[in-house]
């Protein structure tokens, strides 16, 4: 089957993102539950050690406390509160810390630190699996056994007010709520009172046990201007006021005789630097925990906040409200809150702890006995039998006492390292579908190099020998060997496995695939060694040799790809492409001045004169057979500008001699305005300067020159209706700004307050659309009516011209220079590089694709979760949609790669030099540049399964990989459709 280069390496993408897609799924494993699948009763609580069989043997002892209030604020850091602005910002709060009735801690929670697995840790005690990432955007109901569960079937009533995230992931829990969307950051003022407004009359009533209270305030503010803004001081005093409002009415409810009540204050995460939160670095992890009750001893002062893990809450609350500990929790109870209670009850508790952690360890681990903490634990519950025998006797030395006080270190000791041990394992890998993902990984692999010379041969066309292999005996034989092993693995007993759970006709769909793929690449590397000294693929392919610069991007390609296998370079991985970047910047000079300089010199002493055959190839990588479309000189649409003022060639020449170093120089000062990485992203930069409120001016001014120079460079290639709609774009995009707050207009009043800009990022997104509209409208009159390159080539810059529009509207504005630094390099690399010197459709796809790396990090991106801007996904909307939200966010990310991609498409389809086979060569190029570190880090992820960093610097890698193939997939399809020109365009 013989198909062009961009048809094949987008049928290869599409199918590499099935197998990654059936590797996230295995690879990322499903939380450690317990394997019974109901929930936990009082009926199954152990009996205590050798205390008979007693009316009280196997009770939980009775509840410390009548009510729990809960109050979280999403985003609190641990610094806010036991910081040194902890006294000015949250004074109230900070006096109950160091004068009330309190107990503090910092509670650790566990990566990723985004809302929905921090609450299931909050509420089950479990450590939730990290593909709840994804999850996040659209919570499902909660069904494991957790905190609301047993309090609502031991009878008690639940309100709860805030986040809509609880109302999804506990329906039919709540005697009362009102739910907050949390995803509109915009919004930092009613999305608290909307809470707030209900406090006085619930806190008056008596018809409830706990109140659950969600603030999203602050973690919206953290998205909108980081931890450090000027927002962040009212926001955190209004909560004081809030605890305090709560804190007095629980006091002032307390009667003699009664159980006291429960404060909980706490965070689900906290913040980064930035204001985004997903990672791992400890601003982000560092949460406070303020425990607040009449039974607690009152502090004379001050204390260093011990440290907990965030699931600790979840078996302490329940115990504390006499319910038994969920299932799947693997936290182990805060001792200081148990301390005022008798001995008995003490060891009581932690024996109910110890026995759930240790059931938990036996239904998931083969050797559990030989777990230290399991024999740690059987140690203490011996040890607790021989106490409780001579506490029944009546024993009341001090020999009792102490020996008490033994057995509960030993519970201790037992419970963290049982914990730890759970911690450990987080999950369960389900191998079997990520051993299949990664045999359609890399069968895609060498698919892709193995059509290599055919790919890029001057026909670019593929002959896949697809139908030989399905009728090839060897494709039957695997089809039936791989589907017993299929049906031998999935009906093994003790195997669950995803792969398994799909339908059987999927199943031996891609098994049929994968044989057929095999067989075709055992085809396709027998044709590549024929018998004979002549291939016919090398002679159909003249000019292979390797120039200096090949050298360098092949080696930098692979080079980058291996260092992948070292955590600190996946930290830091955006220092890598600035050393690529660079490198390839002094290649290129070295190539322009072999052009002006040398191969000058050499012509002119042959007698050819200086000027002559300016324009011939001279790299030995480009010497190519490039047939010329069918455009007229004077309507190039790449077309340099200078050329209309007179410019001579040798000006130009000097232009192009100042290219590289111009290029350097602006990567320079990118570099400087966004901190990105760990080890170095907490140090201030440009982007922090800009922002802090005294230099907004000068931010504006900056603004304001950025979109200027990008309307200088876009617009050239717009009709005149076009340039017009991109100008008042433009215009909107510094008003969408502006009221926002984030800049200035000259009429602006200083005292006027931000709104949220929703008209004016409507208004922008009308000519983004009118913009699109009239570049599809030529590209379908070029593909379907008419065959004239001009008009394609009109309507591939502006659609392009549309994409600039609307990553313009997206990006904060202090990154408006980064954007204006892209356009500037893309046109006088592309004036004055790859136009003078002719590298061929390959060498220009992988600098292409190495500026559109680079960039993605010059925006500020980085491997960390943290560092993805939520808040674009909310541009010009009112409310959370979800589908324009992730839509959004994901072009906002990676809107670097996105703008050199259709750069390059619009370049290789309008210059007039190009072979017709450019956009097949630069789709596959695409293609293989992705797919070799994406089926490297598969491979490489699976063999560091067990790394310390496995969570906190790989597995976040590994989903910027797959959205990156994703993103890559759509540009090689758009290729693919620019590439079926009618024929006469390609004459």
């Amino acid at each position: 089957m013989r198909v062009s280069s961009s048809v094949f390496a987008s049928f290869c993408l599409i199918f590499e993102l099935f197998g990654l897609a059936l590797f996230l799924r295995g690879f990322f494993p499903v939380p450690v539950k317990s394997s019974f699948s109901s929930k936990s009763k009082l009926s199954d609580l152990p009996a205590e050690p050798l205390a008979g069989n007693g009316p009280n043997a196997s009770k939980v002892p009775p509840p410390l406390f009548k009510r729990v209030v809960i109050v979280l604020i999403d985003a609190l850091r641990e610094d806010f509160v036991f910081g040194p602005n902890g006294a000015k910002y949250m004074p109230y709060t900070r006096h109950l810390v160091e004068r009330g009735s309190t107990h503090s801690f910092v509670a650790k929670a566990r990566a990723p630190t985004v809302t929905m697995p921090r609450i299931k840790a909050l509420t089950t005690g479990s450590i939730p699996g990290f593909i709840d990432v994804v999850m996040n955007l659209n919570s499902p109901a909660l069904y494991e056994d957790n905190l609301l569960w047993q309090a609502k079937t031991a009878g008690k009533r639940i309100i709860f007010y805030g986040d809509d995230t609880w109302v999804r992931l506990f329906p039919k829990h709540f005697l009362e709520y009102d739910g907050t969307t949390s995803f509109f950051v915009s919004d930092y003022t009613e999305v608290d009172n909307n809470v707030t407004r209900h406090l006085d009359s619930t806190l008056k009533r008596d018809d409830w046990d706990m109140l659950i209270l969600h603030y999203l305030g602050l973690d919206h503010i953290g998205h909108i201007s980081g931890p450090h803004s000027s927002l962040v001081g009212p926001k955190l005093l209004e909560m004081d006021d809030v605890l305090k409002k709560i804190h007095a009415a629980l006091i002032s409810r307390e009667t003699e005789g009664s159980l006291p009540n429960l404060l909980v204050l706490c965070g689900d995460h906290g913040m980064s630097e930035t204001g985004s939160h997903g990672g791992s670095s400890d601003p982000e992890i560092n949460t406070p925990l303020v425990l607040i009750s009449p039974a607690f001893k009152r502090k004379v002062g001050m204390e260093k906040p011990s440290v907990v893990e965030q699931v600790d809450l979840a078996p302490t609350l329940l115990l504390s409200l006499g319910l038994p500990i969920s299932q799947n929790s693997v936290g182990r109870l805060i001792a200081p809150v148990f301390e005022g209670t008798p001995l008995r009850e003490q060891l009581r508790y932690l024996h109910l702890n110890g026995h759930q952690l240790s059931c938990l360890l036996r239904d998931s681990t083969v050797e559990y006995q030989k777990e230290e903490g399991y024999e740690l634990f059987r140690v203490a519950e011996k040890s607790h039998g021989s106490w409780m025998k001579l506490y029944l006797e009546g024993n009341t030395s001090e020999v009792l006492g102490n020996m008490g006080r033994k057995v509960l270190r030993q519970y201790l000791e037992a419970l963290r390292a049982m914990s730890a041990a759970l911690s450990r394992q987080m999950g369960k890998y389900d191998m079997y579908s990520m051993v299949v993902g990664t045999i359609l990984l890399m069968q895609t692999l060498l698919l892709l190099l193995l059509a290599m010379p055919e790919a890029l041969s001057g026909c670019a066309v593929v002959d896949v020998p697809v139908g030989t292999a399905l009728g090839s005996l060897p494709f039957y034989l695997l089809c039936l060997l791989c589907g017993a092993l299929h049906v031998a693995l999935c009906t093994s007993a003790g195997s669950s496995c995803y792969f398994c759970a799909l339908p059987w006709a999927l199943v031996f769909a891609v098994i049929a695939c994968s044989a057929a793929l095999l067989c075709a690449l055992v085809a396709m590397a027998a044709r590549r060694l024929p018998p004979g000294s002549k291939s016919p693929t090398k002679s159909s392919s003249p000019g292979w040799e390797l120039s200096e610069l090949d050298v360098l991007l092949l080696a930098g390609t692979v080079g980058h790809t291996l260092s992948l296998g070292a955590s600190s370079f996946v930290e830091e991985e955006h220092q890598s492409w600035y050393f690529l970047l660079n490198t390839l910047c002094l290649a290129v000079f070295q190539d322009v001045c072999r052009k002006y300089f040398r191969e000058r010199r050499r012509r002119a002493s042959q007698g050819g004169g200086p000027d002559s055959e300016d324009d011939e190839p001279l790299l030995p990588s480009c010497k190519e057979n490039r047939p010329l479309p069918s455009i007229a000189p004077g309507d190039d649409p790449d077309s340099s500008p200078l050329a209309h003022l007179g410019v001579s060639r040798g000006s130009e020449k000097w232009l192009a001699l100042a290219t590289p170093p111009l290029t350097l120089a602006c990567c320079r000062l990118l570099r400087s305005l966004n901190q990105t990485g760990v080890q170095w992203a907490h140090l201030p930069d440009l982007s922090h300067w800009l922002n802090s409120g005294e230099h907004k001016v000068v931010l504006s001014l900056l603004s304001v020159a950025s979109l200027v120079l990008v309307f200088v460079l876009v617009q050239r290639r717009c009709s005149a209706v076009s340039k017009m709609a991109l100008a008042l774009g433009l215009l909107g995009v510094y008003s969408y700004r502006a009221a926002a707050g984030s800049v200035l207009f000259p009429w602006q009043h200083s005292s006027r307050a931000a709104s949220k800009g929703t008209v004016e990022a409507r208004f922008v997104y009308v000519f983004v659309l009118g913009i699109l509209f009239t570049g599809a409208k030529d590209l379908l009159r070029s593909q379907l009516v008419s065959a004239e390159a001009r008009l394609r080539s009109r309507g591939l810059w502006e659609v392009y011209s549309g994409v600039v529009l609307l990553v313009a509207l997206l990006l904060r504005a202090h990154n408006l220079p980064t954007l204006a630094a892209c356009l500037l390099v893309q046109s006088l690399m592309a004036q004055f590089i790859w136009k003078r010197l002719h590298y061929d459709a390959a060498q220009t796809t992988i600098m292409h694709y190495w500026f559109g790396q680079a960039f993605f990090y010059f925006q500020g991106n980085s491997n960390n979760i943290a560092t993805v801007d939520i808040s674009v996904g909310f541009v010009g909307l009112e409310s959370y949609v979800e589908a324009p939200a992730i839509f959004l966010t994901a072009l906002s990310t990676y809107a670097g790669p996105l703008l050199w991609a259709c750069h390059l498409v619009c370049y290789l389809s309008s210059e007039r030099d190009r072979s017709s086979v450019a956009l097949g060569h630069g789709c596959y190029c695409f293609a293989l540049l992705r797919s070799v570190p994406a089926v490297f880090y598969v491979l490489l992820v699976t063999v560091l399964r067990y790394h310390l960093f496995i969570w906190s610097v790989f597995s976040p890698k590994l989903l910027y990989e797959a959205m990156h193939t994703l993103v890559t997939a759509l540009i090689c399809i758009f290729f693919t459709f620019m590439d079926q020109s009618p024929p006469s365009s390609r004459a």
